[in-house]
């Protein structure tokens, strides 16, 4: 048997997308992804996230500030990767540059210099230096860090 697909009025969907940004910083596109989903609407679509954003549910330049620190501090990633992350949400240059502003410059080389020798550590098997700057490199550079900085430190830390 098949089932009927569950349908929202705008009031249910502005409820329900409340509680979905409430929970956790959203982007537009998320939201917007969402509602289409829940098979609403251009228009509702459009009148539902005018709703939130006038309510401060969703809020871009927020959503930024939040995934920058998150990834940051949590998965170690480098700038060019937060860059791409924030561009594939569809967010403006401005929002990113923003968002970038939560990263210190000091935690920042703190952070690289602390994952770079962690990756060594776990490379100390490698006996082929070639082979162990590779790795490092491609580590550090598929974490979005910087290809200059990438290899300053290899250099550094594999003479």
């Amino acid at each position: 048997m098949i089932q009927p697909i569950k349908t929202y009025t705008v009031e249910e969907a502005k409820r329900k997308l409340e509680r979905y940004c409430a929970y956790q910083d959203r982007c537009h596109q998320e939201v917007r992804k969402k509602l289409v989903e829940m098979r609403m609407i251009p228009d509702a679509i459009d009148v539902i996230i005018g709703h939130l954003i006038e309510h401060d549910f969703l809020n871009e330049e927020r959503f930024a500030k939040a995934f920058v620190r998150g990834k940051f501090n949590h998965k170690s990633w480098g700038k060019q990767r937060l860059v791409r992350e924030l561009k594939l949400r569809k967010l403006s240059a401005y929002t990113i540059k923003t968002g970038l502003l939560e990263i210190t410059d000091e935690d920042y080389e703190k952070v690289f210099d602390a994952l770079s020798r962690k990756r060594i550590q776990q490379l100390s098997s490698e006996k082929d230096k070639y082979k162990k700057r590779k790795k490092l490199a491609d580590y550090l550079i598929y974490r979005g860090w910087e290809g200059d900085l990438v290899y300053q430190k290899v250099k550094e830390l594999v003479p």
